[in-house]
């Protein structure tokens, strides 16, 4: 300490403080979307004094003087605005008082139910009591020795997949999750990256799900003939449309042919060898028409030079995230350079255009 100043120690401890009551941060944007929060900023056209907030949720008597306080925090995370104003007082004598203005801000729009790109589930799940058990035994699972099971399996004895097959809650806030993030992600791809899709007359989406990317591109491609591929449990049920086939199967195993095959945030929950596997099969999927096609990856790429230090800091979250799961991680360049070369991959393009992910196209 001899060598700190007392102005470079002080700001350490504040760092300290800030880190190990981050978790308070993440709870206090959960209680904001349980409450319906950014649902009730947008009806009052997207702002609205504290006592107009209150008036519009159903918040107990006992808890409404607490309301300013989580959102005084979550205004100075950037989770919401906050304007100062002068409003009329109630007594004599005095002309004005001062208040604070509510507003939704970039991020909090996100969360308004309703919308194509509403990620209000996606938050859910990321701060839901299982993962939340999980990360508390991280501690634990780096003192084990061995590879072992992740951090969420040593927690609840199953892996994520496991859990949702038997717990009708979680099993809904997954499939909402990957459904609103699928949404999402389906209006940036089509709106920004059309290109992408150029010259192609059939695309397979590996694990698409409940075909939400699937239809996107059909809707606004319709030269590009698409389906699904999905586990049986995974598809059963699905409604079959005009736009969108579905074949039950496992990547692992087959893929069907197609000018390019889509994999969108799949291979993150995977080994390197099991990615390996995946994309061999995809390779194989796409040399069976009259000219090669591609294959087609919405990922992260750790540590691109265009992103901002945000978005690194979401995708290093995102890898501790995975290796809590599932023990797999998010990758650098050379990880997936090292990935398409031992599946028989000639050439790549990277294009960081989607935020903490990038588009990857693979060429045979």
């Amino acid at each position: 300490m001899a060598n700190t100043s007392s102005a470079e120690l002080l700001q350490a401890e504040a760092e300290l403080v800030r880190h190990s009551l981050g978790y308070l941060k993440s709870m206090a944007l959960h209680s904001a979307v349980k409450l319906g929060i950014p649902d009730a900023l947008h009806r009052c056209g997207g702002a609205a004094s504290l006592p107009d907030l209150l008036s519009t949720l159903a918040l107990p008597c006992s808890k409404r003087p607490y309301l300013s306080r989580l959102m005084k925090m979550l205004a100075v995370e950037g989770i919401f605005t906050a304007v100062a104003v002068d409003v009329p007082a109630a007594g004599e004598g005095v002309a004005t008082v001062p208040s604070v203005r509510y507003g939704l801000s970039p991020v909090s729009r996100l969360l308004v139910s309703g919308s194509g790109a509403c990620l209000s589930p996606c938050m859910l799940m990321g701060t839901s009591p299982l993962f939340l058990e999980a990360s508390l035994r991280l501690p634990q699972w780096f003192q084990r020795d061995g590879e072992g099971e992740p951090a969420f399996a040593m927690a609840h004895g199953e892996s994520p997949y496991g859990a949702a097959g038997h717990d009708m809650e979680f099993n809904a806030l997954v499939n909402e999750a990957m459904g609103s993030d699928s949404r999402y992600m389906a209006e940036l791809v089509v709106r920004d990256c059309g290109e992408v899709f150029t010259g192609l007359t059939s695309l397979v989406d590996v694990g698409g799900g409940n075909d939400t990317m699937a239809t996107a591109i059909a809707k606004a491609f319709p030269h590009v003939r698409c389906s699904v591929l999905d586990l049986p449990h995974v598809i059963q049920g699905v409604s079959a449309h005009e736009s969108v086939e579905f074949a039950a199967g496992d990547m692992m195993e087959y893929v069907p042919p197609a000018d390019a095959v889509l994999l969108k945030c799949v291979l993150h929950n995977w080994s390197d060898e099991d990615c390996v596997k995946i994309l061999t099969k995809c390779r194989e999927a796409i040399a069976q028409g009259a000219r090669a096609g591609k294959v087609i990856i919405i990922d992260a790429v750790v540590g691109s030079p265009s992103h901002s230090q945000q978005v690194l800091e979401a995708q290093v979250l995102m890898d501790m995230q995975m290796m809590m799961l599932f023990m797999s991680k998010e990758r650098e360049e050379l990880n997936w350079q090292k990935i398409f070369m031992e599946a028989g991959f000639s050439h790549y393009k990277i294009q960081p255009v989607l935020g903490m992910r990038s588009i990857i196209q693979l060429y045979p």
